[in-house]
């Protein structure tokens, strides 16, 4: 299956690059470029890419913004593509807003070719971008500068089961699927279960929201 790739970024040579570079492969087709946020949630309307490459820092509308206007749409607006932020700085507080909106994961401007590719794979297929240790420093960089929201959210792990929560604890310390079974010793299929329940029971869209909502709810500290 293809997957359809729409790149959002202020600089024309990165655009020009990333599309040259992700056209190439047989199962990517890049349905699009724009030069800014606001343009990028256009386009995205029209084009219903399934992955959305998202520069963080664009003049008219930042990628924060867009990527809201795109992972909650208005009435009416069902199309909501998987969003990728790109950044030129490992830590960013617009990125962990932007995973807190729902974005699938982030991405260095400046990482190989090769990680580019499979960053839209692995995000296409539903999964986050949690893999590299740049992203849970990042969320547990600016979760450690708020204090935990120990309110609400703290409520909400209430409706997870014993083992829901600490499926929920692993997947927050950046453990895949398989880590979590040996851990637990469960079988990877059950593992999967649980994840998909966590995220149903807590409303949360995939891992990325799911490591954030972790640390926001007290669940896990940062430096654990």
């Amino acid at each position: 299956m293809t997957t359809r790739v729409l790149i959002v970024d202020d600089q024309a040579m990165v655009r020009a690059g990333f599309a040259a570079l992700l056209a190439a492969q047989a199962d990517i087709d890049v349905v699009g470029e724009a030069p800014d946020g606001a343009q990028g949630v256009e386009l995205s309307r029209r084009t219903r890419p399934d992955v959305v490459l998202m520069d963080v820092r664009m003049p008219e509308m930042d990628g924060l913004e867009a990527a809201r206007r795109l992972l909650s749409p208005p009435p009416g607006v069902t199309h909501r593509p998987r969003v990728l932020m790109l950044t030129t700085f490992d830590v960013d507080d617009y990125v962990y807003e932007a995973l807190r909106a729902g974005a699938s994961g982030f991405l260095l401007k400046d990482a190989p070719p090769a990680d580019l590719i499979a960053a839209v794979r692995v995000v296409a297929s539903g999964e986050a971008l949690l893999a590299p240790s740049v992203t849970r420093r990042l969320i547990a960089d600016f979760a450690r500068q708020r204090p935990a929201a120990r309110g609400k959210p703290a409520l909400r792990l209430k409706a997870l089961t014993e083992r829901e929560t600490e499926v929920l604890t692993l997947v927050a310390r950046g453990r895949s699927n398989t880590e979590i079974a040996q851990t637990l010793v469960l079988a990877e299929q059950t593992v999967k279960t649980h994840v998909s329940r966590v995220l149903t029971k807590l409303d949360l869209r995939d891992r990325a929201q799911a490591v954030v909502f972790a640390y926001e709810s007290g669940l896990v500290a940062p430096g654990e």
